[in-house]
């Protein structure tokens, strides 16, 4: 088995002439320069170098016959640990990103934007997915990168930090103005066609569980699997929908095409937190990105 030590003692001797210097060079003792190179030679099975009074020389049969290949690959072993080294600190390959349509267009759009100007070399993939399919895929190594609805408990992922702050709310177009004017009982709204997310969301989810701790039924009339939707079902006076007031900001302040309905209780605000895989090292395009979340 080739022992690369061996040969850059042998390069480093044959460039000094002397085992002293080439001691020195190497940061090692004299006696283990000379070990060295009777161990390469025990190995090869012929002499390397001539003993002289003015130091080694290169033996005709043995050291001068070998000198240039080993310099070249020793070169070679060089640039490739310079290249390595560079990848490390270059943003290059792919970035899996695991996160809903909403979350990717109200909150990550513009970390993209400005992630991608910076690191043009970076694939980024954007998988659109539950709470429950990012996990799934940064459990099974499929996802670099996630957001999820918290809370979340599951010792397999490291949940990183919070990166957004979550306001459910009701809002409707004026065809329901006469819950637009104050602050109305939340059980008020059992009576009316309510616009929610599938039972299988996280959104859905604690919204129907923070209404029955309050004996309150909130049962949909239509229930869909995008949140653009239900916005343009609410602003066409279908119904009251039920969404986080960051995700219809536009709407409600400049466009003011929806109303904000206030209630009492209101729903309690939730967050989206940052997901990685456990136990998993972050390349350096990942940590790149994680980084720029956290500023």
């Amino acid at each position: 088995m080739v022992n690369l030590e061996l040969y850059r003692v042998f390069y480093t001797v044959a460039k000094c002439g002397s085992l002293t210097k080439a001691a020195e060079e190497l940061y090692i003792s004299q006696p283990a320069v000379s070990q060295a190179i009777k161990q390469l030679e025990t190995q090869l099975g012929g002499q390397l170098f001539n003993r002289t009074h003015k130091g080694m020389e290169l033996s005709e049969t043995g050291g001068k016959q070998i000198f240039d290949t080993v310099e070249k690959a020793l070169k070679l072993f060089d640039e490739a640990e310079s290249k390595y080294a560079e990848l490390k600190d270059t943003a290059t390959g792919i970035v899996r990103i695991c996160a809903s349509d909403t979350v990717s267009t109200h909150f990550l759009l513009p970390y993209i934007k400005e992630y991608h100007e910076k690191y043009p070399n970076v694939n980024l993939i954007l998988q659109n997915c539950t709470s429950s399919e990012t996990i799934e895929l940064l459990k099974n190594k499929k996802g670099d990168i996630g957001f999820v609805n918290l809370p979340i408990d599951d010792s397999n992922i490291n949940l990183s930090n919070t990166v957004m702050q979550l306001h459910d709310t009701f809002v409707a177009s004026e065809k329901f103005s006469e819950l637009t004017d104050g602050v109305i009982d939340l059980k008020r709204l059992q009576d009316y066609p309510l616009l929610m997310l599938e039972l299988n969301t996280a959104t859905r989810q604690a919204i129907v569980s923070f209404a029955h701790s309050q004996g309150i039924h909130l049962h949909p009339e239509i229930e869909l699997a995008s949140l653009e939707l239900m916005t343009e079902l609410a602003k066409n006076g279908i119904g009251i929908a039920c969404i986080p007031r960051e995700f219809v900001a536009h709407e409600l302040d400049e466009e003011k095409s929806l109303k904000e309905i206030k209630t009492n209780p209101s729903l309690p605000t939730r967050a989206i937190g940052l997901a990685l895989p456990k136990n998993e090292s972050m390349t350096f395009a990942v940590k790149e990105f994680v980084k720029m979340l956290k500023k």
